[in-house]
């Protein structure tokens, strides 16, 4: 039995040990883009070197599981063609790409491994006084610019969104951005029309659509919302942002063979987030083991609990939801939120690395 995994991140991960675990079987092939694990919910941390956000394949997958570093250009009729001409073919396929970002020139995307990387790199050549501008309202933005005031006291750390924090309640919010003042980061309501390259690589000046302009030293991208376009080059059914369209067992809609987990498949109600992704992996790679041993696969279905905000290494906001993701009034900040989402992050590195369920 022949099993390809399309991706290595959360999900990707987390799908692959598990079929591994259960289907005694199965030879599992991995194909990642990179030979390591990238915590994708630490790239902030990775950006203000806070925090060492890859670990190598080998120390996350089962012995037994293959490995390859490569790009697939296309998924369908039982085989993965690779950028590099080989041809892999399966019996199942896991489709798990994750998301990606689309920033404008000017800017450094800090929701990828390579522009976490680079803008590691240009943090860390700024000089006291220089400006970080991060574009972006949302977790991204916000973890990304609070990061790095709390490192990097010496900067000047600005986030422009047109809103910040969207989706919180009110008290919050106010929390959110209390915290954000704490650390000194200006916060900015506009969105930005223009990012014009200066004297050094980094270096330029941000329009916003009001008109104002600003200088920045350094201008990362921090919106994630793209997905590659795999499913899209491949013929499967995608929906209006590209990402695979599925049934309520997460197998493609045009091809049964392949499963789809993660930040690329289009569930019904689910949001950008490994919070989500793992449940999907676990899900799909039960349903797979069921259909196997003849039985029906179950269709899937996911509650909501929270979401959280980290504000540096001391302090982050936690918001209570309902189970359809929409939100409650109650929430709760400081250490005890911090707690909250250390374990969570860490749950879900274990989690990938077992496995198994560790919520």
């Amino acid at each position: 039995m022949q099993v390809v995994v399309v991706g290595s991140g959360y999900s990707g991960t987390l799908v692959a040990n598990r079929v591994a675990r259960k289907v005694k079987d199965a030879e599992v092939t991995v194909i990642n883009p990179r030979p390591d694990f990238v915590e994708r919910v630490r790239l902030h941390q990775q950006i203000a070197g806070t925090y060492s956000a890859a670990t190598p394949l080998a120390e996350v997958l089962r012995e037994g599981i293959t490995a390859r570093v490569g790009t697939v250009d296309k998924i369908g009729d039982g085989a993965v063609a690779l950028a590099d001409g080989e041809r892999i073919d399966f019996d199942y396929a896991f489709l798990a790409v994750g998301s990606t970002v689309s920033p404008i020139p000017g800017t450094v995307p800090v929701g990828t491994w390579e522009g976490a990387q680079q803008a590691r790199a240009a943090l860390a050549a700024l000089t006291p006084g220089d400006h970080v501008t991060v574009i972006g309202g949302g977790p991204t933005g916000i973890e990304t610019a609070a990061e790095i005031a709390e490192a990097r006291p010496d900067l000047r750390v600005r986030l422009i969104g047109s809103s910040v924090g969207g989706g919180l309640t009110g008290g919050a919010y106010r929390r959110v951005r209390a915290g954000l003042e704490r650390l000194t980061v200006e916060i900015i309501y506009d969105e930005v029309a223009e990012v014009s390259s200066g004297a050094k690589q980094f270096e330029g000046a941000v329009r916003l659509r009001s008109g104002r302009d600003m200088a920045s030293d350094l201008t990362l991208w921090a919106i994630v919302s793209d997905v590659p376009d795999l499913a899209t080059h491949s013929g499967l059914e995608v929906d209006a942002r590209g990402r695979a369209v599925v049934d309520e067992f997460l197998r493609s809609v045009s091809d049964q063979r392949i499963f789809a987990v993660g930040d690329c498949a289009a569930v019904p109600g689910a949001r950008f987030a490994c919070y989500t992704a793992l449940p999907q992996a676990i899900h799909a790679a039960d349903n797979f083991a069921r259909l196997l041993a003849g039985r029906r696969p179950k269709p899937h279905s996911f509650p909501y609990f929270s979401r959280g905000l980290s504000l540096g290494r001391k302090d982050a906001v936690a918001q209570f939801t309902h189970t359809d993701d929409t939100v409650r009034r109650a929430y709760f900040a400081g250490r005890t939120a911090v707690a909250l989402k250390e374990m969570t992050t860490h749950s879900a590195f274990s989690s990938a690395r077992a496995g198994v369920s560790s919520f």
